[in-house]
């Protein structure tokens, strides 16, 4: 596997990594076992880079991550969240986020945490006081790196004062775009970049189905906005065509979607998460697939400027600042 490196502070891992959230929250009724041979066959492939949040199953998804990585935890990064109360709401107090990191030791069943995100920027505490307890918290040996989530460049330059950012992670992917306008920043202050949801909440795998398709109590995509009518039909005819131009280079269309993400800059590392096995090998191939101009000029021809609707609804739009 190809190695990148994230930020300036010495964080290396491999070029694709693994998101978990989809083995207990938003995909689905959970599903551990199969998670944990997918976490397992991602690590055989290659993969040293994985990632967990309290948030997902409020410790469910990082004792399941912490027991899959366990045969081989020194030999790979682990990433957790902070920055929510059980009700959903934020909650960045540093008194709070000590809490929930000696939560996550437990769950992960670690010494330490390799990378810290605040899941969300809380307007309440001032992002200084944010970055102080996460710099405390490096200095105490528990957490290796800082990491922001959804931040603008006011939060990012701020906090980045206080205690450097390794790694700013936001979603990111052929249908959504908007991450772009941070590149300047990251490439100035030397932040890696994590792109969550790379393949479209799976719609650019080729299997999306019509939001009346899923359990709208476990799966987010019931109630996605690019799943709903007008602009489903849309997104869908846009996977069909970058699913028969994948078919000319001989990938599939994750694969195309995925070797997009890293070819827009060595600083970028996706985390695709799928509970079979056998999708984390079609996505880990991604790593050996060489875009060339032509074939960026194509895809661009086919999404300019990414897809149809919005990637979440109204009141759940992460607000930059």
């Amino acid at each position: 596997m190809k190695q990148r490196i994230l930020g300036e502070q010495g964080l290396t891992t491999s070029a694709l990594g693994y998101g978990s959230m989809g083995i207990s929250l938003a995909y689905g009724s959970s599903n551990e076992q199969g998670g944990i041979k997918a976490i397992r066959r991602a690590h055989e492939l290659g993969v040293t880079f994985f990632d967990t949040a309290e948030l997902y199953g409020w410790g469910e998804n990082e004792r399941i991550v912490g027991k899959a990585v366990a045969p081989f935890r020194d030999d790979v990064t682990v990433a957790t969240k902070f920055g929510y109360n059980p009700d959903w709401s934020l909650n960045s107090n540093p008194v709070h986020i000590r809490e929930v990191v000696d939560n996550s030791l437990k769950y992960l069943d670690t010494g330490h945490i390799d990378v810290l995100y605040q899941h969300r920027v809380d307007p309440a505490v001032p992002i200084e006081e944010v970055a102080g307890a996460v710099k405390d918290l490096i200095d105490v040996g528990k957490v290796k790196y800082f990491g922001l989530s959804e931040a603008g460049e006011k939060t990012i330059r701020a906090a980045h004062e206080i205690q450097p950012v390794s790694v700013l992670q936001t979603e990111y992917s052929l249908f959504e775009r908007d991450a772009e306008q941070l590149f300047p920043v990251l490439g100035e202050l030397g932040i890696g970049f994590v792109p969550y949801s790379p393949l479209g909440r799976g719609f650019l795998t080729g299997t999306a189905q019509p939001a009346s398709a899923y359990d709208a109590q476990t799966d987010m995509r019931a109630n996605d906005p690019r799943w709903q009518p007008g602009n489903f039909e849309k997104n869908v005819e846009a996977t069909r065509q970058l699913s028969e131009f994948a078919h000319t280079r001989g990938v599939t269309v994750a694969q195309l979607a995925l070797a997009w993400l890293l070819a827009q800059g060595e600083h970028i590392v996706p985390i695709p998460g799928s509970r079979d096995p056998r999708r984390v090998e079609e996505n880990i191939h991604a790593v050996n697939v060489d875009l060339t101009r032509s074939d960026l000029d194509r895809i661009a021809g086919i999404l300019p400027s990414g897809g149809f609707g919005a990637r979440y609804r109204a009141e759940m739009l992460p607000s930059w600042v």
